[in-house]
């Protein structure tokens, strides 16, 4: 069953209509096709109108949808093979931050990424993407992994940020962080990041600062959340779609600004109505930004990097 968002609530009904359609005529003699051939259309060109006009805070609501792939997903869709690596070998496992070596479309990799969990168990486990200190330093750790066998890195974003807990805060977050943000940047083998739904604060960039940063139609990147932001600027979360129009988070405005590279196209409704396909898009994207890098050597990559984010300033 699917979950639709507040503004998708027309198309639900539509679709409603047509799955019970589809039922009577498949419980009796009844001829229903050309009904439920209009409802589909209709639903169709509804559902196209809609997401051609997202406004900034619909897509933060589309990047947080809970039927969005997450990084088990992408692992099972992107790969041939996957062997995770566990460990920041100084505290412990956080499964936040999920990572290993992978093949992708034959070319050998190190995969790593922020997993949400897909159910209130999994969610539970996964702290909801929010990595603590130990997250960030198992990254770091297979980031030197990858840069000791010259492995290209890929980096699959999804977090509302860093967990923002008093043991967190005590195990060094900020630090942590910084020590992530600086290893990305330091790698003399291709980093390609892709923000596949929330890209939130530091939290993302300590895996994200990439020579090539790619970001999914739908998803968002930000320095705060909207609902943050609109409580800092206004005392309440209620002007959260009021901030993420001036906060510029869609992928389109980021890529504009030169802090995203490329837009990867999502299927229609969003990755959550068709994930093979926003996959397949992904895997697509991923290889030809691999490719694009292969040739360059360590010293030309830092340069190249470092270049891309001084620019920003």
């Amino acid at each position: 069953m699917n979950t639709y968002l507040e503004f998708e609530k027309p198309i639900a009904e539509l679709e409603t209509r047509v799955a019970e359609l589809k039922e009577t005529a498949n419980s009796g003699d009844l001829d229903l096709d050309a009904e439920i051939g209009r409802l589909e259309a209709k639903s169709s060109k509804l559902l196209r109108e809609t997401y051609a006009k997202l406004t900034p805070w619909q897509k933060a609501q589309v990047a947080r949808h809970p039927e969005r792939p997450h990084f088990k997903d992408y692992v099972a869709g992107l790969t041939d093979d996957f062997v995770p690596l566990a460990g920041d070998r100084g505290f412990s496992d956080d499964p936040a931050i999920l990572g290993g070596l992978a093949t992708i479309g034959g070319r050998k990799v190190l995969l790593l990424g922020h997993e949400k969990g897909d159910d209130t168990a999994s969610r539970l486990k996964h702290n909801f993407g929010m990595a603590k200190p130990e997250g960030y330093r198992k990254a770091i750790r297979l980031m030197k992994l990858a840069d000791r066998f010259a492995l290209p890195v890929v980096s699959l974003v999804d977090t509302p940020g860093a967990f923002p807990g008093v043991q967190a805060e005590e195990r060094g977050q900020a630090e942590a962080i910084a020590r992530a943000t600086e290893e990305c940047l330091s790698l003399k083998v291709p980093m390609i990041a892709v923000i596949v739904g929330e890209g939130g604060s530091g939290g993302a960039i300590a895996i994200a600062a990439a020579n090539r940063v790619l970001m999914f139609e739908h998803a968002i990147y930000s320095v705060i959340s909207p609902e943050g932001c609109a409580s800092i600027l206004w005392r309440t979360a209620d002007k959260a779609a009021e901030a993420a129009e001036a906060m510029r988070i869609t992928a389109q405005d980021q890529q504009a600004l030169g802090v995203v590279d490329r837009v990867v196209p999502e299927p229609l409704g969003g990755a959550q109505r068709d994930p093979q396909e926003a996959i397949a898009n992904l895997k697509e994207a991923i290889l030809e930004e691999l490719s694009g890098c292969s040739n360059l050597g360590g010293e030309e990559l830092l340069k190249q990097r470092r270049a891309k984010y001084l620019a920003m300033a």
